[in-house]
């Protein structure tokens, strides 16, 4: 048989391994100032780039798609053509995918910060990135199943089945998700509407976890773990498994994001029944990945590449059993819109992610620079220090959570809350300032790793190309007689794409039809109308600052929330919310019925000087609001786009709506000036102040006109 030469390329590997490093230690400072923020509002520096809620989401896309993407890349470029015994197939788009990748971070960080948002979690780039994206990944794809169909090796490992269901599972998430209206060049509208959005949300944000940051990395695990350990994984059969029951469950795992709110129960309870069962898949990737160390545990010892890759193994599992435990309806009740979910998160970010990465590093850089790591020493102090920083800031979170939670469900003999939410807040700050030291330790750690690596590169001489060789693969192959059943997918690279496709889809699939198509999902209340142009403009203002982080706009029916916010929320109240605004996480309290609940006075010296109203907050000021002009220009395009979605505004509505938009803001500023304000009506704090006294009181209404009926 003849023998093909050929060589594998390290450059794509390297600059992908550069830009992991690179971003992680951004993204990781940008996430210790959003942290330290919390503590110390006066960090928010009085300056509209750099507040927490436009920090917030430059941390996690930093940290996600700059730091984890390109770590996920790295290991593909350097793993896929070795596995497969070829070069990647095409040289001029590797370097499309890296320099395009790298683009596309750069401008997020730049658009997010200018206040360019979509308000959609993990997602909130817009819509000119969102096609930047899909070129960039089609381009990622081409390049790898082009690698795919060239190989010189027959069957797929398992690493290649994770990386091949990654790419397509993203692809149709981001595409389903990122469905939106432009407007502008920088500026749209979902297309999706209120509960439909918060189920497309979160049906793309858990999988945006499960996909990106959680199958690729099986795939890292399977591929790099047995390389550091020199021996085969344990079992061939429980990657099977594994792979196939995990990709199909965790599709159908993100409602479980939204129990208790108003979406439909059935939903609900299919997001929560499915998360319960992904434990098995996910605990059965685990084991697989700590059973090949067996008997290898001296090697662990001594060995701080294992060490980092045991921990993030452990850290895996640890977070794959908190995630359906968090699913059940009762723990969830406590957990979310708490911290109790960020520490949840970032045992998984952080532990997971990454240590795998770390310690990927440290395997793969002294082999692409032909020498040994510059310090076994310093890559164990990496590893205690980066232990220290996870344990640092979990614990508090955890504690944080609990105390909340406990604190703002209290009443007193009497019935009355016994807590306010600003006593809450307050007791959380020293809690936050734990993990914000905690987060700081972790990043010395990425910094002692940097310093290593870069010594461990400098005294070795980078191996641009390997020289290897291998058989040609055979036309025709015969299957051998004891051959596992499996192995006939794994010479079908194409049909392993396909069948991953559908495994994946069907789960969005039966949880959006009827959502979408049976009306009774969610109801219409007949109070409920579209926003005036000044309110939309003010809602506009409220997503580009970034409110949606910190506060929530979803109250669920539990007796202390009701009693603190109002009556809990319905479905129909959030037809025309494009996008919908249920939020997260509540640093600041639900805004769901703030409508009519304060004067305009109220909201205008809250935003100018918050602890003036609310003594003890760690919200910013918003002063260029006061100064900022409304862009009344781009009314007659909002309307129009939001009429294009099914808001029902009557038609040719866009030639008087700057006459409504002018009107209103000019009663508001009147409003002011009674109580000795002098503002100028055409200032984005009187859109916003529109915006918030307009929040709930449509179902106010609604309830008042059948009281009186």
């Amino acid at each position: 048989m003849e023998v093909q030469k050929f060589y594998y390329d390290n450059r794509i590997p390297k600059l992908f391994a550069i830009a992991c490093v690179f971003w992680g230690a951004i993204g990781m400072l940008v996430g210790v100032l959003a942290a330290f923020q919390l503590a110390f509002p006066v960090l928010n520096f009085g300056i509209e780039y750099t507040t927490f809620g436009r920090i917030r989401p430059i941390h996690t896309n930093a940290v996600i798609f700059a730091f984890v993407g390109n770590g996920i890349f790295t290991a593909v470029y350097y793993a896929l053509p070795r596995l497969l015994k070829t070069p990647m197939w095409s040289t001029v788009l590797s370097k499309i995918h890296f320099w395009g990748w790298q683009f596309i971070i750069v401008a997020a960080a730049i658009t997010l910060a200018m206040g360019y948002t979509t308000a959609k979690e993990y997602a909130e780039l817009e819509w000119p990135l969102d096609i930047a994206i899909t070129l960039i990944w089609v381009v990622f794809g081409l390049n790898m199943f082009g690698t795919i169909l060239t190989r010189r090796e027959r069957h797929l490992y398992v690493a290649i089945w994770f990386f091949i269901a990654s790419w397509v599972t993203v692809a149709m998430l981001h595409i389903v998700n990122s469905f939106e209206m432009p407007v502008s060049f920088m500026k749209s509208y979902s297309w999706y509407a209120g509960v439909q959005d918060a189920l497309v949300q979160w049906w793309y944000g858990h999988n945006a976890v499960a996909f990106f940051l959680t199958t690729p990395y099986l795939g890292i695990m399977y591929y790099f773990l047995p390389k550091a350990a020199g021996r085969p994984i344990y079992s061939y059969k429980l990657s099977i498994v594994h792979f196939w029951s995990l990709i199909f469950l965790y599709i159908w795992a993100g409602p479980h994001h939204l129990l208790y709110t108003a979406l439909p129960d059935w939903a609900q309870s299919l997001g929560t029944a499915f998360s319960v069962m992904l434990l098995l898949p996910s605990w059965g990737g685990m084991l697989n990945g700590l059973f090949t160390l067996r008997g290898a545990w001296d090697k662990v010892r001594e060995d701080p590449v294992l060490k980092f890759f045991v921990v993030a193994v452990t850290a895996y599992g640890m977070s794959t059993f908190e995630g359906p435990l968090l699913s059940l309806k009762n723990v969830n009740a406590i957990s979310h819109y708490s911290d109790w979910t960020v520490a949840h998160v970032h045992i998984g970010a952080l532990g997971w992610n990454g240590f795998l990465t770390f310690g990927m590093l440290y395997w793969l850089i002294p082999k692409m620079f032909d020498t040994k790591l510059y310090s076994k020493k310093l890559a164990a102090t990496h590893f205690w220090i980066g232990t220290l920083g996870i344990i640092l800031y979990a614990i508090p979170m955890y504690w944080a959570a609990f105390r909340t939670y406990f604190m703002l469900s209290s009443f007193t003999p009497e019935g009355q809350l016994q807590y306010q939410f600003i006593d809450a807040v307050q007791t959380a700050v020293p809690f936050y300032v734990l993990r914000a030291i905690g987060g700081t330790i972790y990043l010395l750690g990425v910094l002692v790793m940097v310093y290593n690596l870069m010594k461990t590169a400098k005294q070795g001489t980078f191996l641009a190309t390997e020289a290897a060789e291998a058989p040609a693969l055979e036309k025709i192959y015969v299957t051998p007689e004891k051959a596992h059943w499996h192995s006939y997918f794994e010479r079908k690279p194409i049909l392993l794409l396909v069948l991953s496709l559908v495994v994946v889809g069907i789960g969005g699939l039966v949880e959006m039809v009827p959502t979408f198509l049976i009306k009774s999902n969610v109801p219409t209340i007949s109070n409920v109308k579209p926003y005036t142009p000044l309110e939309l403009q003010g809602r506009d203002v409220y997503i580009s600052e970034g409110c949606y982080n910190c506060h929530s706009q979803m109250i669920r029916p539990f007796r202390y929330e009701v009693a603190r916010y109002g009556e809990y929320s319905k479905a129909g109240e959030f037809v025309y919310d494009h996008p919908f605004q249920w939020g997260s996480k509540r640093t600041g309290p639900d805004l769901a019925r703030i409508g009519g609940k304060y004067p305009d006075s109220w909201h205008f010296n809250h935003m100018l000087e918050p602890v003036s109203m609310a003594p003890g907050s760690i919200m910013p000021a918003y002063p260029w609001l006061f100064e900022k002009s409304i862009d009344i220009a781009s009314t007659k395009s909002k309307i129009h786009a939001m009429r294009k979605l099914g808001v029902p505004y009557p038609h040719h509505y866009e030639a008087i709506a700057d006459d409504d938009l002018r009107n209103q803001a000019d009663a508001i500023a009147a409003n002011l000036k009674k109580e000795k304000i002098d503002i100028k009506s055409d200032k984005q704090i009187i859109a916003l102040i529109a915006y918030l006294q307009r929040v709930g009181k449509d179902i106010k209404a609604d309830k008042r006109s059948t009281s009186q009926n």
